[in-house]
């Protein structure tokens, strides 16, 4: 049959069909939308660069690796995983010695960057400290005076006007070693390298290297050494020579941009954040796109059942058949992708944009668009076309002429049996993975849950005609008094589960998901907001943006009425924890303590639950109890962890309490950390008793309720990224809700038009598509709903201790916007079409 060509029967059914191509087209320019932004986030993640402005005259660098590594057992075996450390990891000041004997070197510099108050109490300002060697390489000069020496500085113009502070004269300041007077040397104008690395104070000082380190809190050891070459040495001649010199030592050589990671560790969290939207989210996302499309092209090819079983009778081949749907594929597949890179492009541009403007990406970090995603999008809607044509058109291309007319024109109503197996088995997989998930705790639980969410998504997507039928046959038991549209729209239902189906399982899809990382912030909020109520019992907050004075708690104690002041050190430490079968290190908020246990209650109450806060000092902590589970831990036992720099202890625990996820979840003796963190000086004064006004002279001054606040606004930024993720999940799927939607009403115009033709009237046709919308979008929101809370039930138990928190006005605003779209999805289309009738 030569008049049957596969490549003209595509085109004459893109031309005589165009309803069922358009939402086809729509879903597949949907999809490669989020492949592209996702996988363009995942490639920036992988090949993430910070060129080097510090060191950017050094052509050679020699610092730490700023990333923990752990070998662990995995699911897959033994593998080294990185993890990137809180604060800056250093190296032994005496390698630049080392480097400096090297052949081919000029010079070498161990170099020193650190904060430094300049001024007391709330008047105090933030400089930024180097060691005054940094300025070989970074471009400083003097502009009046000398160098610095033991016990002298070199400010910048603006910190001597701001000091009113001349050549000669002496100046105060305070550093990690305490508050201390400074004869000013002389005045320097801060090169390329020093304001590029300082820009956020816009003030500097320069002290003498043999000083520098103890200044910085840090006595032998360096943020980096910047290594000069001689007249004709290469750089990569310059590099192997250092590393060959500092060969057996935790220095890592770096050139190029490598550099750049030296001096903005905050590099390998970016990395981190773009790969986990990238890789994790934008797998699931990837998932759930691809199996929407592939639903959206198996619903066009089944609404052409018709067609292809009238070609069938009329003599075409099965291979005939299978060709013509590969054909459309390649007609409509290509296109689409094309399309919807632009806009992938455009919101992975936007993305990462927001990422920056709230400091989880650096500045200096490009966005990087190549040919790979944009392929990988292409590609993937072309074989998600090719496959789900070729699923849905395989058994009209092969069952007998007579037999594909009499399945065209009633749906078929026994499930196919591998479909129904495949559904019954993720089914139960998900009730299993369930209750696994309710009797884990902290990470084992999360992990758990996610599986829980797919597993029910997948048994959602193959047992769908049976669950539309159930869902069609309940809603014509509620519906009894609904008149003949109510009726009629559930009969309807009941008999093509199918066609039913293919619009619930995206209004599933776009509700449970939405509602699983929507709710699972609000429940994470609403815990930790009560946490920090409860357990600060302080009456006045003191901070400083430039921090507090190290004499602060003292001073503050010191005021009438005030019965106990503790300043607080806030960080981060890496603690191993398992989950899912693997280990991997978290980091965890800590808060390092000055003075005792007891003073400490007296300004929060921690909930302990076991052991006593009056043991905490060197060498012994305090954990929260979902922590110490996860990292399964009891009072007595040694917790393995890295400080903020990477360096390794071993503390005993002391106590488990409670409110970690509101306060920190590790409470530590100050001493322990000081030594591990850039910054030597509090973040938070706590203050039990006395009036606020003295306390003025130290910072700003809140009471409880507004330090509550100001942590709740931080919380909610951080919660960015669980809503747009929530919006570019729900609303991919409420956009295939409503192009399936379309689809089915368009499909049915020789259905509405027999309606009219037995005496319908055309409000009744309409009441009955509203009804029929209604039992849609009523039965997506109920079942995707329930998929969230046995999703989120068990993973909120684990995290929290407590039930998920559904806001009810959130929760109606969700189920208002699906109601909504549904009934326009219908009533718009459906308008069309009779007027269509009725002319």
């Amino acid at each position: 049959m030569r008049s049957l060509a596969p490549n003209g029967l595509a085109r004459a059914a893109v031309r005589f069909k165009p309803a069922s191509f358009a939402g086809t087209f729509v879903a597949l320019v949907m999809s490669a939308l989020i492949v592209a932004a996702c996988g363009i986030l995942l490639e920036t993640g992988v090949r993430a660069s910070v060129p080097a402005e510090r060191y950017a005259n050094a052509p050679v660098v020699a610092a730490a690796d700023q990333s923990a590594r752990i070998v662990a057992d995995t699911v897959d075996g033994p593998e080294e995983t990185t993890f990137p450390l809180p604060d800056t990891a250093r190296v032994d000041a005496g390698l630049a010695a080392r480097a400096a004997r090297a052949p081919g070197v000029a010079a070498a510099v161990a170099d020193f960057t650190f904060p430094v108050r300049q001024g007391a109490g709330a008047d105090g300002r933030g400089l930024t400290g180097h060691g005054w060697g940094s300025h070989a390489f970074t471009g400083t000069a003097l502009t009046s005076g000398a160098a610095p020496g033991a016990g002298e500085v070199v400010l910048d113009a603006g910190a001597a006007r701001a000091a009113g502070a001349r050549v000669g004269g002496t100046v105060a300041l305070e550093t990690a070693a305490g508050r201390a007077g400074f004869r000013v040397s002389g005045l320097a104008e801060a090169g390329p390298g020093d304001t590029a690395a300082g820009a956020a104070t816009g003030a500097f000082a320069w002290f003498a290297d043999t000083e520098a380190p103890v200044l910085a809190g840090h006595p032998g050891r360096a943020d980096a050494v910047a290594v000069l070459p001689e007249d004709g040495t290469t750089a990569a001649a310059l590099a192997a020579s250092v590393e060959k010199s500092l060969a057996g030592t935790d220095a890592r050589v770096r050139t190029g941009d490598d550099r750049g990671e030296a001096e903005d560790h905050g590099l390998a969290y970016a990395k981190e954040t773009l790969t986990g939207l990238g890789g994790s989210f934008g797998g699931v996302a990837t998932l759930v796109a691809v199996f929407t499309a592939a639903g959206t092209v198996a619903l066009s090819v089944g609404q052409r059942g018709r067609e292809f079983a009238l070609l069938r009778a009329v003599g075409a081949t099965p291979r005939q058949i299978r060709r013509a749907v590969a054909a459309e594929a390649l007609l409509v597949a290509p296109l689409a992708g094309l399309l919807g890179c632009l806009p992938g492009i455009a919101l992975a541009h936007w993305w990462f944009g927001q990422l920056q403007d709230r400091g989880a990406v650096p500045d200096a970090v490009d966005l990087r668009v190549s040919w790979i995603p944009l392929v990988a999008a292409v590609g993937g809607g072309l074989l998600t076309a090719l496959g789900a044509g070729w699923a849905a058109g395989r058994r009209p291309a092969r069952i007998k002429p007579g037999q594909a007319l009499a399945e065209a024109s009633v749906e078929r109503l026994r499930p196919g049996v591998v479909r129904t197996v495949l559904g019954v088995v993720a089914l139960a997989g998900a009730a299993v993975l369930a209750g696994v998930a309710a009797s884990a705790a902290g990470g084992d639980a999360a992990n758990a849950s996610l599986g829980v969410i797919m597993l029910f998504m997948l048994a959602m997507a193959l047992l769908g005609p049976v669950v539309a039928r159930l869902c069609a046959a309940v809603f014509g038991l509620l519906t009894r008094g609904g008149g003949a549209p109510a009726a009629l729209a559930a009969a309807n239902s009941r008999t093509n589960a199918r066609r039913l189906a293919s619009a619930l399982t995206p209004i599933v899809m776009a509700m449970a998901f939405a509602s699983t990382l929507v709710f699972m912030h609000t429940s994470e909020s609403r815990t930790a907001a009560g946490q920090l109520r409860a357990g600060l019992t302080a009456d006045h907050v003191v901070t400083h943006p430039a921090g507090l004075p190290a004499d602060a708690a003292e001073r503050a104690a010191r005021a009438p009425g005030v019965e106990a002041a503790v300043g607080l050190l806030e960080t981060q430490v890496l603690v191993p924890v398992r989950g899912g079968g693997e280990t991997s290190l978290q980091a965890t908020a800590t808060q390092g303590v000055s003075g005792s246990g007891e003073r400490l209650a007296r300004v929060q109450d921690l909930d302990v639950r076991d052991g006593s806060l009056d043991r905490i000092g060197p060498g012994r902590i305090a954990v929260d109890r979902t922590l110490a589970t996860a990292a399964d831990v009891g009072v007595g036992d040694a917790l393995p962890l890295r400080l903020p720099d990477g360096t390794g202890a071993r503390p005993e625990v002391v106590a488990v309490y409670g409110r970690g996820l509101g306060l920190a979840a590790v409470t530590m003796d100050r001493a322990s950390l000081a030594g591990h963190v850039t910054s030597p000086f509090d973040s938070t004064l706590l203050v039990r008793g006395g009036d606020a006004g003295p306390l003025t002279a130290l910072g700003e001054v809140t009471d409880a309720s507004g330090y509550g606040l100001a942590r709740s606004v931080d919380i909610e930024l951080g919660a960015w990224a669980n809503y747009t993720m929530a919006a570019v999940l729900g609303g991919f799927a409420a956009v295939a809700a409503v192009n399936t939607l379309v689809m089915t009403v368009l499909d049915r115009r020789r259905e509405l038009t027999a309606l009219r033709l037995v005496g319908s009237t055309r409000r009744q046709v309409l009441r009955m598509l509203r009804w029929e919308a209604l039992l849609v979008s009523v039965a997506g929101i109920a079942l995707g709903t329930a998929i969230a809370m046995i999703t989120l039930t068990p993973m909120m138990r684990g995290l929290t201790g407590e039930s998920p928190h559904v806001p009810p006005l959130l929760y109606g605003a969700f189920a208002a916007v699906v109601v909504s779209l549904g009934l326009l999805s219908v009533a718009l289309p459906a308008r069309a079409a009779l007027r269509e009738r009725d002319a």
